[in-house]
């Protein structure tokens, strides 16, 4: 028998893009643990959710946690959330530079935010603006994060300014956080290719859809988390993909890593693509 003969459409393709491990995959444990797992797992770098634990707002003590476990800090979350308005100071604008100097200082390329929230009026009336003066006079890029609307029964509210849809603005680069989509009810293959090249980084995670938040593992929801994979590594997306799941109810250590490795591979073999188009 001859051997075997391979075409071009036999070959895959992996694009440059780094997946990372959000620390916020393994709370409530502490910040250290990310770097572990982080490492102990295979993921190219951690992406850094400043919180509530105290560590992750020390700077100095995460480089050094990254330099002792050899996992770079790639991106970081600034502490935008409704339980850190008081990490980093109470003023929004305040958080922001922090954050970026604070990115500056890890060797992150990437600030993700939030947009403003509808009571901070004036600082959501300059946050577009804003946020383009930022990314001149600094290297980090802001990427704004899809969020969804406040929902009680039938209820609905407009808790984000200027809105939770980034298609809508006129950001510079955006985060794709795809259980965000679950809980929107959008599309993520279709907000992706509004987007174009102004999406510079993903959250993947899964959802089913209902008002909560779920952050599922990618594969265990509804939404198209390989697809929309598959259509970046086509693409040759060069940005970071982020594995942002809740491991909050893992029954133990052994049971959030197991999830924490299915998400990697997941991933993993999701952005190794044919090279036939």
């Amino acid at each position: 028998m001859g051997r075997p003969t391979h075409s071009a459409a036999d070959a895959v393709r992996v694009p440059k893009a780094s997946v990372a491990l959000s620390s916020a995959s393994t709370y409530p444990e502490p910040t250290s643990v990310a770097f572990e797992l982080a490492a102990r797992l295979g993921y190219d770098g951690v992406e850094l959710m400043v919180g509530t634990d105290p560590l992750s707002q020390d700077v100095g003590g995460v480089r050094r946690l990254a330099e002792h476990y050899g996992v770079p800090v790639l991106a970081l979350h600034a502490p935008c959330l409704l339980i850190t308005q008081r990490v980093w100071g109470t003023e929004p604008r305040g958080k922001l530079q922090r954050s970026r100097d604070a990115a500056e200082a890890l060797g992150a390329g990437v600030v993700v935010v939030h947009p403003a929230f509808r009571w901070q009026r004036e600082y959501g009336r300059a946050f577009v603006d804003g946020l383009r003066r930022m990314r001149e006079e600094s290297g980090v890029v802001f990427a704004v994060e899809n969020m969804y609307p406040w929902r009680a029964g039938r209820r609905e509210a407009a808790a984000y300014a200027p809105g939770w849809d980034p298609t809508l603005e006129d950001y510079p680069a955006v985060t794709l956080d795809l259980s965000h989509t679950a809980v929107s009810g959008s599309d993520p293959l279709a907000m992706a290719d509004r987007l174009g090249a102004r999406l510079a980084h993903l959250h993947l995670a899964d959802g089913s859809g209902s008002n909560r938040d779920e952050h599922l593992v990618p594969g265990r929801g509804t939404q198209p988390c390989a697809e929309v994979l598959e259509r970046l590594a086509r693409r040759g997306f060069e940005g970071a993909v982020v594995v942002e799941v809740s491991t909050r109810r893992a029954a133990n250590r052994a049971e959030r890593e197991s999830d924490l490795a299915e998400a990697l591979a997941y991933a993993r073999l999701n952005l190794a693509v044919s090279a036939a188009t």
